[in-house]
């Protein structure tokens, strides 16, 4: 019988790429895989020789991949996952990257800078990737089941310490003031990079049990904040992976509240944008359970908006009732002088709530009381909040052809073409379009024929 030809296994330059970058030998790698398998009750035995099969293609089995990310991750200071070593083998695919609800915070951790990396290198299966319908629901029943993580601090890698949180926490207002002010095209990528580049290494290094909780909710809003920035850049399949790890580190974090605003602000709103309206409802409720007796009026008044709008969309005017009365009196209960509203609410104030309100209000074809929300939303706005104001007077357009206020609508709609020329926001363009569709039927009018050439320059 003839000998089967030998099939060459593929190098592994992905392996050798990052023991180069550890500055280790291959007898140093197998040491330090020996070490961490130890922790977890495992007698392994490599050595140079085994790491010099890894580098000509052989996949160790069981958990010795993971094992050996780990002792490189330590080595590196960052996180590196089974992917990133080139053993994932089918395992981690590609594409799946930040659609898991992870159940160990070491999981979370490892999924959220895959997350990253992939971001801001671009990889191929996150350019355009679509919403999975699966995942919009799903991860709040994760959330919702799962018990709180125990414990979260990590004894391997650079000191981490409140110092380092607090940058986070500055770093994250300072891109949520530029993101109001000119939109998420000029701040998105810095956002990325700060987080692969820094935040990761933070997450994968060493801190006590309460310090580890507060970077957890550091960089839970920061991860929030940067699935909002690919909204507004036209990239909602990123934007629901960036909103899922967001959810996760919360839980981290143990803050329920947060969790509760990134299903009920985030998620719920991605649904919305998508037209999925019995998710906006669902996410919404889930958020309001999951944190019920956790969080102030204020985030109580947002997640039952936020159930309002689905109600809205479809066309439950009763249950749309009940939960905006819900919402008023929620606010009505807030104390703007207490200060003791946590960072990531305390922007919603009666302005936010008469915009939800305008949405929901056009949505169920009353044309005169989502004109009314609008104006008092875009009252209500300061300067600073350039794209929100943008929006209301796209919806208070909107509102006005319903009204058949053509002249008007179009008044109104260049005030706010005007507007979003000095943003990058994919969103309110996304706004501009929806009034001119609106627009059509009185295409022939001269004063409508002036507003798309307008609008024809603004694309261009």
């Amino acid at each position: 019988m003839a000998a089967r030809p030998l099939v060459p296994r593929q190098l592994n330059e992905r392996l050798q790429a990052l023991i180069q970058e550890a500055g280790c030998s291959n007898a140093g790698l197998a040491r330090r895989v020996n070490m961490v398998g130890a922790e977890r009750g495992l007698d392994l035995r490599y050595d140079k020789t085994s790491v010099a099969r890894w580098l000509r293609g052989q996949q160790p089995r069981g958990r010795a991949p993971g094992i050996i990310a780990e002792a490189l991750s330590r080595k590196l200071g960052r996180t590196v996952s089974i992917d990133e070593v080139g053993m994932a083998n089918g395992r981690n695919l590609a594409g799946g990257v930040g659609l898991q609800f992870a159940p160990t915070v070491t999981g979370a951790i490892e999924q959220v800078c895959e997350l990253w990396r992939s971001d801001v290198g671009r990889r191929d299966f996150l350019n355009g990737s679509a919403v999975a319908a699966s995942a919009l629901v799903e991860p709040s029943r994760d959330w919702l089941i799962t018990s709180p993580d125990a414990h979260v601090a990590r004894t391997t890698g650079a000191r981490v310490g409140v110092a380092d949180v607090a940058a986070v926490r500055e770093m994250t207002a300072a891109l949520v003031d530029l993101d109001r002010r000119f939109g998420s095209g000029h701040v998105r990528p810095v956002v990325a990079h700060y987080l692969n580049s820094v935040v990761s290494g933070m997450l994968s290094g060493s801190y006590r049990e309460a310090v580890g909780r507060q970077l957890f909710a550091a960089v839970a809003r920061l991860t929030e904040l940067a699935g909002y920035m690919a909204v507004d850049t036209g990239e909602p399949g990123l934007a629901q992976r960036y909103y899922i790890q967001a959810l996760r580190l919360a839980q981290a974090a143990g803050d329920r509240g947060y969790g509760g605003y990134v299903l009920a602000a985030s998620m719920s709103h991605l649904a919305a944008q998508l037209g999925n309206p019995r998710e906006i409802a669902q996410l919404a409720r889930a958020a309001q359970e999951g944190a019920r007796g956790k969080v102030p009026p204020r985030a109580e008044a947002m997640f039952l908006a936020a159930e309002a709008r689905g109600h809205a969309l479809m066309g439950d005017a009763r249950a749309f009732e009940t939960a905006a009365g819900r919402a008023a009196r929620a606010l009505d209960r807030a104390d703007p002088e207490a200060g003791d509203d946590p960072a990531w609410i305390a922007h919603f104030d009666a302005a936010y709530l008469a915009d939800e309100l305008a949405h929901c209000h056009r949505d169920l074809g009353r044309a005169e009381a989502a004109a009314r929300a609008a104006e008092e939303s875009i009252a209500g706005h300061p300067e600073s909040r350039a794209r929100r104001r943008a929006i209301g007077l796209a919806l208070l357009a909107s509102a006005q052809v319903q009204l058949r206020e053509v002249e008007q609508a179009c008044r109104t709609g260049t005030q706010a073409l005007e507007l979003l020329a000095t943003l990058r926001s994919s969103r309110g363009a996304e706004y501009l379009e929806d009034l001119r569709e609106r627009l059509e039927p009185y295409a022939r009018e001269a004063v409508v024929r002036e507003f798309d050439a307008r609008m024809e320059l603004y694309a261009a």
